[in-house]
């Protein structure tokens, strides 16, 4: 074959999820929020885990798991994050589901006292954050959602 007969290489389109431009600021905050909740799950189950193998807490075996569960729950929304992050429309529906649990602990913590009751404020002010973030319009566009 002579060199005119071939075709010069096309560039590769990017895929619909790789939406060109810079990202939304209101994307990056929700991200920001997933993480946030992500890293506040593994630390608080690495806390647990650590003190259960240590054996400071009266049931060990109960401390190990309840570790290892929110180490596990902490993937969830670093998912979510990182979807978000690179504009996949899926990662909204764990990131929501996130925010949404977030809400009935932040509910218990606002009920007990002392130091929980801010704690409870907190992640009571994060989840209705990432909530009104995720739900906004411009994210769901973004992330080529359809409303309706």
């Amino acid at each position: 074959m002579s060199s005119a007969d071939q075709t010069p290489e096309q560039p590769v389109e990017p895929s619909s999820a790789a939406v060109p431009g810079p990202r939304p600021p209101r994307l990056t905050a929700a991200a920001a929020v997933c993480a946030l909740e992500a890293l506040a799950l593994v630390v608080g189950g690495v806390y647990l885990l650590v003190s259960g193998l240590l054996g400071a807490p009266e049931s060990t075996s109960q401390a190990e798991s309840g570790g290892a569960t929110l180490i596990a729950l902490g993937v969830i929304p670093l998912l979510a994050a990182r979807g978000l992050l690179l504009r996949r429309g899926w990662s909204r529906g764990p990131a929501i589901i996130t925010q949404l649990m977030a809400l009935p602990v932040a509910w218990t913590l606002l009920r007990s006292s002392g130091a929980m009751i801010p704690a409870g404020i907190a992640l009571a002010v994060v989840a209705l954050t990432g909530l009104a973030l995720l739900l906004s319009p411009s994210t769901t566009r973004e992330l080529g959602l359809r409303r309706g």
